[in-house]
């Protein structure tokens, strides 16, 4: 049998492309099916050689009724991803308007502020987490000496270890690690803006804030909708900062989705536990995602219709 050139073609390009499907398939999809799997069985560390029994949806019953879940999910929906996600953004705009201003352009401090930022990016979030434990340690941490010796605290405060303080430590931690992502991304986005546009802005007697509004801000809002949506998935599936900084604790205070795999796989040995609660975050991400989706598609293409 003879193929024509256009099936040679596309012959050529699947040939290409299967190693690379495959090797998806193998690191992705089969342990996805695997993990599915797992979490329909009563699976512990106790039981790999024998393997775990089928118990239906039960894993999922005693996670989705179980007394720390609303608990669980304030801390991984509110506390961890929303407050920290809005954070990153927010500072990350300022960021890539700072460094995209006249006034580092004119001291030739762009080049420098630039630098700097990537500084927080480039350091491994392991090493950030233990900087920052040094940092906020009551006995010889430098922030706890400048806050007493400045006579704004009478005591040392126990900054990770305090229910008053340990989120807002925690979320300081990522902004500091993950926020010049952000920025760079937003940068790069800023530059792509005509300056034709601002200039007509200003002729027709537009400030500032009205140029930022109605220029700047809708030209950025495709790559904050992007930004916004991995900056989510990624955090609401996050287990460094929380596991590194504080063990889920004081207590479970801090205790996340991410933390709850971990402590039920490899602390209270419920394998199969553990992975009904991973599909339960997956199937969570994936919702959010396609509603995201949709909701910021429609709004994009009304914007062009219109």
């Amino acid at each position: 049998m003879t193929l024509s050139p256009n099936q040679r073609r596309r012959f050529t390009v699947f040939a290409m492309l299967l190693p690379t499907f495959l090797i998806l398939v193998g690191f992705y999809l089969y342990p996805t099916l695997y993990n599915l799997e797992l979490s329909f069985t009563d699976m512990t560390l106790l039981k790999l050689r024998k393997g775990g029994d089928f118990v239906g949806f039960e894993n999922y019953a005693d996670f989705l009724s179980s007394s720390s879940l609303f608990d669980i999910a304030i801390n991984t929906v509110f506390w961890l991803t929303a407050i920290s996600v809005a954070c990153r953004i927010f500072l990350g705009l300022l960021f890539a308007l700072l460094l995209n201003s006249r006034f580092l352009k004119n001291m030739r401090l762009t080049t420098i502020a630039r630098l700097i930022l990537l500084v927080p990016w480039a350091t491994p979030p392991v090493v950030a987490v233990i900087a920052w434990r040094w940092l906020f340690d009551p006995t010889h941490g430098p922030i706890n000496s400048w806050l007493l010796k400045t006579g704004l605290i009478s005591d040392p405060i126990a900054f990770t270890a305090d229910l008053t303080t340990v989120w807002p430590s925690i979320i300081t931690i990522i902004v500091w690690n993950t926020t010049p992502l952000i920025g760079v991304s937003l940068l790069a986005a800023l530059q792509t803006i005509p300056e034709d546009l601002n200039e007509a802005a200003a002729i027709d007697g537009a400030n500032r804030w009205q140029q930022f509004r109605f220029i700047t801000l809708p030209y950025l809002m495709p790559t904050i909708s992007v930004l916004t949506l991995m900056s989510i998935i990624w955090t609401f599936n996050n287990f460094v900062y929380v596991w590194l900084t504080t063990g889920a604790g004081p207590g479970t205070y801090t205790n996340v989705l991410a933390t709850e795999v971990y402590i039920k796989a490899f602390i209270d040995l419920r394998i199969g536990y553990s992975a009904a609660i991973g599909v339960t975050m997956a199937v969570a991400m994936a919702v959010f995602g396609a509603l995201y989706f949709r909701y910021f598609g429609l709004n994009e293409m009304q914007d062009k219709v219109g």
